[in-house]
């Protein structure tokens, strides 16, 4: 159990880089937090400037593939492989995969004021389960071609991620590893809600719309 407490803490650490933040205080001397939807993530910085709105979403992403990585060496260093383990190295990955996403939403660096968490699970699970990302990912592009809200592609995309993990992968079928991977679901989701309320007003931002 110390060594699932290490892993948590190291990657809510990692997930709570605000690179969003940093990148646009840096080169343009603003704070992102107050444009836009005053998210850090990727798609608001991108409305103070396109190319730092990609480096934070590789970036973002990246935080959380750090995490799944360390998380599963620190896991065989300790030869933790007895009990519910014996679905290694999913566990500890994928609580690594929370803790990141909990720590990109709430960094104690900005007063817990974080972003959605999209990229850095993204980052996460494509080490732990990457052909569901995949197809994540494509639910994700289909849907914001048709209909062009990046917000509901992000929301079904994820959305669906715990049914697809389940149907792909037999070792999701350990209902600690299904809880941890759905809950981490149901956090982006959650932190979606200011998209939803737009989404079913119809007043949500279209990608590609110009804003007054």
């Amino acid at each position: 159990m110390p060594t699932l407490l290490i892993i948590a803490v190291q990657s809510y650490l990692l997930g709570s880089i605000p690179f969003g933040y940093l990148l646009v205080r840096v080169f343009r001397g603003e704070d992102v937090r107050q444009s836009g939807s005053g998210n850090i993530g990727a798609t608001n910085v991108s409305r103070r400037s396109p190319v730092l709105g990609v480096v934070t979403l590789l970036l973002d992403a990246l935080k959380g593939t750090t995490a799944a990585l360390l998380s599963y060496f620190l896991w065989i260093q300790m030869g933790l492989r007895t009990g519910v383990f014996d679905v290694l190295p999913f566990v500890p990955m994928s609580v690594a995969a929370l803790f990141a996403v909990l720590g990109h939403m709430f960094p104690v660096w900005l007063r817990f004021r974080g972003g959605k968490g999209v990229a850095t699970a993204l980052g996460s699970f494509a080490i732990v389960a990457p052909a569901a990302v995949l197809i994540a990912a494509a639910i994700f592009v289909a849907v914001v071609v048709i209909f062009r809200y990046v917000s509901l592609g992000s929301i079904l995309a994820v959305a669906s991620f715990p049914f697809l993990v389940f149907e792909v992968y037999p070792w999701a079928h350990a209902p600690i590893l299904l809880a941890i991977i759905t809950a981490t679901s149901l956090l982006i989701i959650a932190k979606h809600h200011e998209n939803i309320l737009r989404l079913l007003a119809g007043t949500e931002s279209r990608l590609g719309a110009k804003h007054a």
